[in-house]
């Protein structure tokens, strides 16, 4: 191959990539075959191959040759395989993360398959832990043709590669290879990366097979859903986030940027409660499956251990997030490096109130146990101790008397106190009264003279938020306040069945952000609550569209330039779609479609 690692696998389009996860960890592959971004052992660990932010760090199985890329999911998992035509020839590489990942050890499995005619692959391989900054040390083949190294604190074993060579003159830890497989035949590399030792070599053909199994053991059918592949699909890039301990990271990426240039980079590799609350409420109107259940044990356990106190986010294994820190490089193009974030400093009201929807849904299907009780009842009382507090928000913004924030705890209160037998536990508390108290309070100082609801009481903007309280009960679907708030921000703040969170300033909507995905989806949610059956299949339809090549979702969506913004996947987007899908199908004479 001409040109150096750093040329031929700069960052490409969001849209190009694809991800594979183990619910451990996370990574995504580029239209090269190239590793773009893999952190081991952990979702918030340092990252291993970072050329994503411009780190180091290179495994790329890439084609002799020129090719055309292109590539799919096979059903209802997160295998990938990446495809190319090569002139004549096509050759595929199945890529995975065995699943389910073991929380200290990682594994990769590629398997380079000729589809058409005799195909030749080369191969990079070069570790680097610490985003780029620790090398590997002592790459090294053994006798059976095994290659270890270290680098910080992480330990690598490479199988297949009994023919790799180290790059003559290269000081970096770099080997190369070339693979030449016979149509009909297969090539499997296997890399495993863990900070303990490895214990015996993982067998290819083995890890294979129980990850499909697994994977096929994992995914439910969604029949009862719009656009049921797509929601299956949905729920497996869910499934892929979902670590051990029943977190669901927001996303497998850090620092790509929202917009361009405007310092809109986070760190999503954590576990939001409000995302995993959304992600709980969307499995539970599509059928009690099994990431309810693990939506409530992380929320609940983190309830029974925080209280009042609850942050608005923890790691996948509930521990405090680290502070945000820069990292020495160039970052995605437009963005820069960014790890940690500076969210556990907020405070978040309508966690509390998200919480009690989560548990008010797993209770409908008798999925709450006494454990989750316990969570409700302290959830309850936070919002009685604290409701009046200013907050940060859904949008983590400066700390107001969100509306939002408010009416979403009102609607946790109605919902909990509308689940049969709620127990003695939360008798202690009249959520009804309170609901009704905070929703009159909110109504006296944060309704606009239109007789829509406004952000806060100094701030007459409308917000996509607003659209959110209503659907969950906050008030009812025909309050006049309801269909106002839908109406105006249906006028104000979509362009062609996109939408937009809230007007930043002068500017036309699509110059101050993206589309955000998530408010389309609500959108389409709020319009269903309307009786608008054919508006909320229209607003449904145009969003799912706005995905990658490879069928996932970001935060927002450039519409001019069809482009993805933000971090990748972004979880919450796919829960809303296959929310959206469930409630659509519903209420259109169980139409649905592949």
């Amino acid at each position: 191959m001409n040109g150096t690692a750093d040329d031929l696998y700069s960052p490409t389009s969001l849209r190009d990539y694809a991800l594979i996860a183990d619910g451990e960890r996370g990574a995504l592959i580029g239209p090269r075959g190239e590793v773009a971004w893999l952190c081991a052992p952990h979702w918030d660990s340092d990252a291993v191959f970072s050329r994503l932010i411009g780190g180091a760090g290179t495994y790329a199985v890439t084609p002799a040759g020129r090719f055309v890329w292109g590539g799919y999911y096979e059903d209802d998992s997160l295998v990938w395989r990446s495809r190319w035509v090569v002139g004549d020839r096509i050759v595929e590489c199945r890529e995975a993360l065995a699943f389910p990942g073991d929380p200290g050890k990682a594994v990769l499995l590629r398997r380079i398959m000729a589809r058409k005619g005799e195909s030749t692959v080369r191969v990079v391989f070069e570790p680097a832990a610490g985003f780029g900054a620790d090398r590997a040390r002592r790459l090294t083949k053994d006798e059976h043709g095994l290659w270890t190294a270290q680098a910080g604190s992480l330990r690598f074993r490479w199988s297949g590669a009994q023919q790799a060579r180290h790059v003559s003159g290269d000081p970096a830890q770099r080997l190369t290879l070339e693979v030449t497989v016979p149509e009909g035949g297969q090539h499997d590399l296997v890399l495993e990366i863990g900070d303990r030792a490895l214990g015996e070599p993982v067998d290819p053909t083995e890890a294979w097979r129980s990850t499909e199994r697994a994977w096929a053991d994992q995914i439910p059918r969604m029949d009862n859903t719009l656009a049921s592949q797509d929601a299956r699909q949905s729920y497996a890039v869910l499934r892929g986030l979902t670590s051990t301990g029943g977190g669901t990271v927001a996303a497998t990426t850090t620092s790509l940027p929202e917009r361009a240039e405007e310092g809109r980079n986070y760190d999503y590799r954590y576990v939001w409660i409000r995302d995993q609350c959304f992600i709980g409420q969307a499995i539970a109107a599509a059928g009690p499956h099994p990431l309810l259940d693990d939506a409530v044990r992380f929320v609940a356990q983190r309830l029974l251990d925080d209280g009042p106190n609850l942050s608005p986010a923890y790691t996948a294994r509930g521990e405090r997030i680290p502070d945000q820190r820069r990292l020495d490089l160039p970052g995605y193009p437009g963005g820069y490096d960014l790890v940690g974030n500076w969210v556990t400093k907020q405070f978040q009201l309508d966690a509390f109130g998200e919480a009690l929807l989560l548990f008010a849904a797993a209770a409908r299907h008798g999925r709450l146990d006494t454990d989750g009780w316990r969570a409700a009842e302290l959830a309850a009382r936070a919002i009685q101790r604290r409701w009046r507090e200013p907050d940060a928000g859904i949008w983590e913004l400066d700390d107001r008397p969100w509306t939002h924030s408010r009416l979403t705890c009102a609607a946790g209160l109605r919902a909990v106190a509308g689940v049969p037998a709620a127990g003695a536990a939360i008798r202690a508390v009249d959520f009804t009264s309170l609901a009704d108290e905070i929703v009159a309070d909110t109504a006296k100082h944060a309704l606009h003279p239109s007789g829509r609801w406004q952000r806060a009481p100094d701030d007459d903007r409308l917000d996509g938020a607003l659209l959110l309280p209503p659907l969950r009960g906050a008030l009812p679907a025909d309050d006049p306040r309801t269909r106002q708030t839908l109406d105006a921000y249906v006028q104000e703040l979509t362009v062609d069945h996109f939408a937009y969170r809230f007007r930043h300033d002068s500017r036309a909507l699509d110059q101050a952000e993206g589309a955000f995905v998530l408010c389309g989806f609500v959108t389409a949610l709020a319009q269903l609550q309307q009786g608008r059956k054919l508006d909320a299949a229209r607003w449904f339809e145009r969003n799912r569209a706005a995905c990658s090549a490879t069928g996932l979702f970001s935060e927002e969506y450039d519409v001019k330039q069809r482009q993805l913004r933000g971090n990748l996947p972004q979880a919450f987007v796919h829960s809303m779609l296959i929310e959206s899908a469930a409630r659509i199908a519903e209420q259109t004479d169980g139409l649905t479609s592949g």
